[in-house]
């Protein structure tokens, strides 16, 4: 069985539990509550702003090595809407570099929580990373709970699911959209 951590209880940090929990995983949450659980999953979710990634690293390093750990922050300064990671680089990149002993899977960063939680919605969940049978572990974990889940490639593609998913919430902020439909090949 699967065993999943979830750092976050949030909007998208609940809908990625209740995924991993409609797919048969145990789920636990470290929340700002809990800061100083012990990280017990197979595969952990960062599901917190990209800002508080560094604090989880220095308290949790030693037990997320051998984890696989799902990066789903957008790394944007939301007050000036621009990226705080290098252009050519992404947020996952960044995190890999701070955990090597991790395998670092981009995921869930171009799904609205509220499209999450309802799995009529039909969503498609995009992932990418280096480790083939990470990746594996988390479209299979995705997909038993109710969703479908797309390899996009190698990590180096966060770059553009970040890139996208920036311009979702942009528009999406404005008011102009209520969020992107990636639809399944038939």
């Amino acid at each position: 069985m699967t065993s999943v951590t979830v750092f976050g209880s949030g909007k998208m940090g609940s809908a990625i539990g209740s995924i991993f929990t409609a797919g048969g995983a145990t789920v636990d949450h470290i929340t700002s509550s809990t800061p100083d659980a012990t990280v017990t999953g197979d595969i952990v979710v960062f599901a917190v702003p990209y800002g508080a990634i560094g604090d989880i690293v220095a308290k949790h390093r030693d037990q997320l090595a051998g984890k696989i750990v799902v990066d789903i922050t957008n790394p944007i300064d939301f007050s000036t809407f621009t990226f705080v990671v290098p252009a050519d680089g992404s947020g996952a990149n960044e995190i890999a570099k701070l955990l090597p002993a991790s395998t670092v899977v981009k995921g869930f960063n171009t799904t609205f929580a509220q499209t999450l939680a309802d799995p009529s919605r039909g969503a498609v969940v995009l992932i990418a990373g280096d480790n083939a049978d990470a990746k594996a572990t988390v479209l299979a974990a995705i997909q038993a709970g109710g969703f479908a889940a797309v390899d996009t490639g190698a990590l180096a593609a966060a770059r553009e699911l970040e890139g996208f998913a920036k311009l979702q919430i942009q528009l999406a902020m404005g008011g102009k959209i209520g969020g992107f439909a990636v639809i399944p090949a038939a």
